[in-house]
């Protein structure tokens, strides 16, 4: 397997081939998450969970739009309104490979907000129970709680409000405090 050769503006790098950047020069600064693009096999099928049991507005191809898709492949875009779109579904098919179990390179999950309250995370729990969807994890962060479902393709999605009172900025530490079985 051939290396890629690292290339900085001044040519220097890490041993293991990472750009070598001193605090202070030239970086990126990242404002926010964007959005997220994923690969699912059945594009009616995922836009009915994303829209229709976690409430995502679907953006594109509008629901009842009769003029068809805009984005003239198999896909579907949702916001929350935040944004223009923060997550986008591109069919790839159902003969598409699944998500490997266990340990592997990529994406584990990602987190949705869904409120503020652990009021508000009971609702989501049983919407998302009386829509026949298996939660595989419950974790209380100590600065979140969070329930953890899996979406038709087996991608992992953290479902979570903060914790209130939790004051994580001041106290950086508690984002790495032991994770203990979340109790509604």
């Amino acid at each position: 397997m051939r290396r890629r050769a690292c290339r900085t503006p001044r040519g220097s790098c890490t041993g293991n081939g990472i750009p070598s950047v001193r605090p202070g020069e030239n970086t990126v600064e990242i404002k926010e998450l964007g959005h997220l693009v994923l690969y699912v096999r059945n594009i009616e099928r995922s836009a009915a969970f994303y829209r229709d049991v976690l409430g995502w507005r679907q953006v594109l191809p509008a629901p009842a739009d009769s003029a068809g898709n805009a984005l003239r492949f198999p896909a579907a875009a949702f916001s929350s309104g935040r944004t223009h779109h923060e997550l986008l579904l591109i069919e790839v098919g159902e003969d598409a490979a699944a998500v490997p179990a266990g340990r592997r390179i990529g994406l584990y999950h990602f987190g949705l907000k869904v409120g503020d309250t652990d009021d508000e995370l009971r609702a989501v729990l049983a919407t998302i129970r009386q829509a026949g969807v298996d939660i595989v994890g419950a974790s209380d962060h100590t600065i979140t709680h969070s329930l953890y479902i899996l979406d038709p393709d087996g991608n992992e999605i953290e479902l979570y409000v903060d914790v209130p009172g939790v004051d994580w900025q001041s106290e950086p530490h508690l984002i790495a405090a032991p994770i203990r079985p979340l109790r509604l």
